[in-house]
């Protein structure tokens, strides 16, 4: 949802916009599971001629894409990286800022991509996620490394993104049918109460794996097109306030 919110702004919207803080922080739950991009506060609009802005270096340590701290030239691409570094958040369990461990400062992207290279990307992996398929895991992973690609021009655009994490679902949710009519088939045979019992969570979309994640209120944007998907946080609480209320939600790319 995130992606497709992303896609939107970059392509579809009436005006193109840069979000220029995309952070896993800023991808919020609404009280049906839906995700909702926040915090427009950073953002830059742009002309459809434009592809890139010249401005003040402005975002997240961690999440801030590399060309851009360099250049100060603000790109669609800036997002992805961004978007790339939630992902590796979501595979990983830890937060993109660094962190201390034995004198030594660790960064999550740097250790993602290290574990690519050298083929060990399940030992970085958060167990919650080895419940999910490997094939789907390597597939995120890979479209993870294409988005911290050094180089703006070697990254996908957020349209390519939303597409590859479509395919992935799909191909989930034909998994999870297939996964339904065995069980079920078992079930008339005499499977028993716990093969039903898992099939009709699996139709019901109660079979899942579940993290707990903040959830802050926000003021709906009111856009036709994105109402489902964005939201902007008022001064008051980006300040810092924090709900406690928490909310579960399934790991759906």
């Amino acid at each position: 949802e995130v992606a497709k919110a992303l896609s939107y702004l970059h392509t579809e919207a009436s005006i193109t916009i840069f979000h220029r803080d995309i952070k896993s922080s800023n991808a919020l739950l609404d009280k049906r599971n839906t995700a909702r991009l926040a915090d427009f506060g950073a953002s830059r609009s742009v002309s459809f001629e434009q592809t890139s802005v010249a401005t003040a270096v402005q975002g997240t340590f961690g999440y801030l894409d590399p060309e851009y701290h360099q250049t100060g030239r603000l790109t669609e691409k800036s997002d992805v990286y961004s978007f790339g570094v939630i992902l590796a958040e979501l595979l990983t369990g830890q937060l993109a800022i660094p962190r201390q461990e034995n004198n030594v400062v660790r960064y999550l992207v740097m250790d993602f991509l290290v574990a690519l290279k050298e083929n060990s990307l399940f030992k970085v992996i958060d167990p919650l996620v080895l419940d999910e398929s490997q094939e789907a895991v390597e597939r995120i992973a890979r479209l993870a490394e294409t988005c911290l690609k050094l180089s703006a021009n070697d990254r996908p655009t957020m349209r390519e993104v939303e597409d590859e994490l479509e395919a992935v679902r799909c191909k989930k949710a034909k998994a999870d049918d297939t996964m339904v009519s065995v069980n079920s088939g078992r079930s008339s045979v005499g499977g028993g109460a716990a093969s039903s019992e898992t099939s009709r969570r699996i139709r019901t979309g109660q079979y899942r794996s579940e993290r707990r994640f903040p959830y802050d209120d926000g003021i709906d944007l009111g856009n036709p097109g994105i109402t489902s998907r964005l939201v902007s946080t008022s001064p008051s609480e980006a300040s810092g306030r924090s709900s406690t209320t928490q909310y579960s939600m399934e790991m759906e790319v």
